[in-house]
């Protein structure tokens, strides 16, 4: 499949609705959060005028940081479908010895566990923009609010959304101790999006609607 970075908006929309199994819910989780980032750092660019002179150099620091971010998460888009199609490989192994079905066994076993730890470090990777989302609002451009909003329900729901897709590969693993850390670290990202996004809506004239 062709890079999913690579295609044009029409395309990516069009595969996605296609009856191929990825791109699917992790890749545009991970997009998502590409574009959560990419709002908060077009609020952080919009707030270093001759208005934001006191926070010009930390506005620039978010512009940069939210466009590193931008960019490794859609290298995560591409590497959720490449994660999944582990599992899909370890599938088609073939399963006529009691050594085959093993090292079949243990291929899925470790595809799932690719196919989890993916989306868990996409749900890493955002939640940086809670903080950039709720710096710019209190500190930034007020013209440029809903957007920074924007950014924080778009990162709230790709965070959880990378979190659903953990959650799936979890429950067929076998690893107790590696579901037990996982599952934990999944708890702990998971409030941090609802805490984040509210965080967020404090500073705004919109906290009531969330």
């Amino acid at each position: 499949m062709k890079d999913l970075r690579e295609l044009t908006v029409a395309e990516l929309t069009e595969v996605t609705a296609s009856d191929a199994p990825a791109p699917g819910g992790g890749s545009i989780s991970a997009l998502a959060g590409a574009l959560s980032a990419a709002l908060a750092g077009m609020v952080a660019n919009l707030s270093q005028g001759p208005k934001y002179l006191d926070v010009k150099t930390e506005m620039a620091q978010i512009a940069e940081e939210a466009d590193r971010l931008r960019l490794r998460l859609l290298e995560a888009m591409q590497e959720d479908t490449a994660s999944f199609s582990l599992y899909m490989a370890a599938l088609s192994m073939p399963k006529n010895t009691e050594e085959e079905k093993a090292a079949r066994q243990a291929a899925m076993q470790d595809g799932l566990k690719a196919a989890a730890l993916t989306p868990l470090r996409v749900a890493e990777s955002i939640v940086p923009v809670f903080d950039m989302v709720e710096t710019v609002i209190s500190r930034g451009n007020p013209n440029a609010v809903t957007d920074a909003l924007v950014a924080a329900m778009m990162a709230r729901s790709g965070l959880l959304g990378a979190l659903f897709n953990v959650k799936v590969n979890l429950a067929s693993i076998r690893d107790e101790t590696f579901v037990a850390e996982t599952g934990k670290r999944l708890r702990e990202l998971e409030q941090a999006a609802l805490d984040g996004e509210k965080r967020a809506f404090s500073h705004s004239v919109f906290a009531e609607h969330l």
